[in-house]
C-alpha cells in the first residue's frame, strides 16, 4: 500500500532512538505520533549531555564495532547502516557540527546536548511528527489497540505499526524504569534480566578512608581484570568506587561478582613507570620524612592514592612500612580491591540485557507481535562509555523505523 498521513505509527519513548525512528518514518511519508510518559522529550538525552555530549567514536569501524562484544554480529548491520561518519553528519546538518577530543571521542562542538535536541525537535515538527507527552504506555487492549495512562484517564490508540523505544532501567526519574519488561513478557517475548552496566562497585573501605577520601579522584591510573586493562580515571564514593575506568570493566567485573560474590581488580597508580625504575625511586633515603611523605615526594603519589595503598596493606594484615621495596613496588603497580556488589540499576550510567535478539527478524520486529519494532536500550546489548551508546541507540531507532516503513509497504519482513 501507498503511504499516507492516514498511515499513523506510533513511537513509544521520546529518546535518541524513538526520536530517530520517528525521523526516518516521516521521511518515509508516514504519519508518526510519539508517546513519551515524561512531560518533554528527550530527558535522559539532556542528562547524558550535562558534562559534555558524547555522541560517537572516530575509531575506525572494525574496533568500533568490536566495543560490542558478543552483541556485535547482531547490532553491526544498523550500525554499518546510519555509522559514526553518518551521525555526524546528521548532527552538522541540524546545524550543530563535531570535533573529535583527544580521546577520539566525538562532540558537538556546542558541547552540550540541549541545541541539539532543540534543532531536532524543530526539523521533527516541520515533518509533521506529533508528540503526546505524560502518555504512559500499559500494553494493548483485547483488540489489538495501544493503551497509555493520561491525566485524563486511560486512552486507546489505533496504530499501524509501533516502534518501542522506551530504553532500559538507568536513571528510571528521567523516564526509563523497565516498567516495559513485564508487558513484553506477558506476551511471551524473552527478554534477559536487565543489569547495572557502565556503572559503579561497592567496596567495605574502613571507616577512617572512606571519611577523608570521599569524592577523591584516582588519577592517571591503570585498572586490570583478567586479561583487560583500561587506563583513565576513577573516583571513590562513600560506599565503594565508580568512574570511566571502572565503567569500561563494568561487565566483567559485573559477572564475576554474579558468580563469585566478589571481583579483585587490580589498580595501577604509576602504569608508565615499570618495576625497576619504582623500585629505584622508591630505594632514595627517607630522611627525617613520614612514610606518606617519602611515597608523596618519591613516587609521586597523591593522599588518595596512598591511603588506598594502605587500606590494601591493612587487608593484607602487613603495615605499608613494613614491606620490603620490591613488594612496595609491586603493590604501587597492582593494588588490589575488592569488589563486594553492583550499584543499583537507577545509578547506572546505562542497562545491559533487554529484549532477546532472537525474538526480532532483520528489520527489528518482534516476531510474535507483527507490526511491533524494538530499538535502543530495550535490546540486549551494552557497549562501554565513549560515544557507543547513543551510535547504537540512533541507529537501532533508524533500523527500527526502516522496518517499519517496510512493513507498512506490505512487504514480507526479512526472516
Amino acid at each position: 500500500m501507498s503511504l499516507t498521513s492516514r498511515n499513523k505509527i506510533a513511537v513509544i519513548g521520546a529518546g535518541p532512538a524513538g526520536l530517530m525512528a520517528a525521523e526516518v518514518l516521516a521521511q518515509g511519508g508516514a504519519g508518526v505520533i510519539v508517546h513519551d510518559a515524561m512531560p518533554s522529550a528527550g530527558r535522559k538525552f539532556l542528562m547524558a549531555g550535562r558534562g559534555g555530549l558524547n555522541l560517537t567514536h572516530s575509531e575506525a569501524l572494525p574496533a568500533f564495532l568490536a566495543r560490542y562484544r558478543e552483541a556485535m554480529p547482531l547490532l553491526a548491520p544498523a550500525i554499518t547502516a546510519f555509522p559514526p561518519d553518518a551521525l555526524r553528519a546528521w548532527s552538522e546538518a541540524l546545524g550543530q557540527p563535531t570535533f573529535v577530543g583527544s580521546s577520539g571521542r566525538v562532540f558537538p562542538q556546542a558541547f552540550k546536548a540541549s541545541p541539539l535536541l532543540r534543532a531536532w525537535l524543530r526539523r521533527l515538527d516541520s515533518m509533521g511528527v506529533e508528540f503526546k507527552l505524560r502518555h504512559r504506555w500499559t500494553g494493548w487492549d483485547e483488540d489489538g489497540r495501544l493503551l497509555f495512562q493520561t491525566a485524563d484517564g486511560q486512552r486507546a490508540v489505533d496504530a499501524s505499526a509501533t516502534v518501542l523505544a522506551l530504553g532500559g532501567a538507568s536513571w528510571p526519574r528521567l523516564g526509563s524504569d523497565g516498567a516495559w519488561v513485564e508487558t513484553l513478557a506477558a506476551k511471551g517475548v524473552a527478554i534477559s534480566p536487565l543489569r547495572s552496566a557502565n556503572c559503579g562497585f561497592t567496596v567495605a573501605w574502613s571507616d577512617i578512608f572512606r571519611d577523608r577520601f570521599e569524592g577523591e579522584p584516582l588519577k592517571g591510573i591503570e585498572l586490570s581484570f583478567g586479561s583487560h586493562r583500561v587506563r583513565g580515571e576513577a573516583i571513590i564514593t562513600r560506599g565503594g568506587i565508580e568512574g570511566g575506568a571502572v565503567y569500561a570493566l563494568s561487565a566483567d567485573l559485573r559477572e564475576a561478582i554474579t558468580d563469585s560474590a566478589h571481583a579483585i581488580p587490580n589498580i595501577a597508580l604509576r602504569p608508565e613507570l615499570k618495576m625497576d625504575e619504582l623500585v629505584a625511586r622508591l630505594s632514595a633515603p627517607k630522611g627525617k620524612q613520614t612514610f606518606s611523605n617519602f611515597l608523596r615526594k618519591a613516587a609521586h603519589l597523591s593522599p588518595v592514592a596512598i591511603g588506598l595503598l594502605q587500606e590494601a596493606a591493612i587487608a593484607s594484615g602487613a603495615s605499608l612500612s613494613s614491606l620490603s621495596t620490591a613488594s612496595l613496588a609491586g603493590l604501587i603497580n597492582a593494588v588490589p580491591i575488592r569488589l563486594t556488589g553492583v550499584a543499583p540499576i537507577a545509578r547506572a550510567i546505562s542497562t545491559a540485557g533487554g529484549i532477546s535478539f532472537d525474538e526480532l527478524d532483520a528489520d527489528f520486529m518482534i516476531r510474535r507481535l507483527p507490526g511491533v519494532f524494538a530499538s535502543g536500550e530495550m535490546l540486549d546489548w551494552e557497549a562501554p562509555t565513549g560515544g557507543y551508546l547513543l551510535q547504537a541507540s540512533f541507529a537501532t531507532g533508524a533500523a527500527a523505523g526502516r522496518g517499519a516503513l517496510k512493513w507498512l509497504d506490505g512487504m514480507e519482513p526479512s526472516k
